[in-house]
């Protein structure tokens, strides 16, 4: 599964961590311990093993969301989605070793009626969101 590239909202980020990769891995794929080092995550909570089939629940921004796990490639790609107040988004993380640490790459597509809505505002927020995020995953990898 990839994103959808007819999405009104596309958004493409990366950043190399000088760290294992297996440490960027594991505080990806712990949603529970997100709240640890993602400050623009209040809540995030998964019951079960980071897989296939698997849902989570997490709030950013004011937002809570139920995300499901649509793919996972280990130490490599994750991708999980879903329906968020009416925003369909497909979130896409690649994990590459490469020399002294690893590149992620993080890229996702936004749509549904209020990012047709606002499409100039909604691109604006995710792409911050995406930067965010790979700052915090940057720093905490590094730490």
């Amino acid at each position: 599964m990839d994103i959808d590239l007819n999405a009104p909202v596309i958004s493409r980020h990366s950043t190399t961590i000088d760290a294992p990769l297996e440490t960027a891995w594991a505080l990806h794929i712990d949603v529970s311990a997100w709240t640890t080092w993602q400050s623009d995550i209040t809540a995030a909570v998964l019951d079960t093993p980071f897989a296939p089939g698997a849902s989570f629940s997490w709030e950013t921004y004011g937002l809570s969301i139920t995300s499901s796990v649509h793919e996972v490639e280990p130490l490599r790609r994750t991708c999980w989605g879903g329906p968020a107040h009416g925003i369909d988004g497909v979130h896409v993380w690649r994990f590459t070793e490469v020399d002294g640490g690893v590149l992620v790459e993080t890229e996702e597509s936004w749509d549904g009626e209020p990012v047709r809505a606002d499409v100039a505002g909604m691109q604006a927020g995710l792409d911050a969101s995406l930067v965010a995020w790979l700052s915090h995953l940057k720093t905490a990898a590094e730490r």
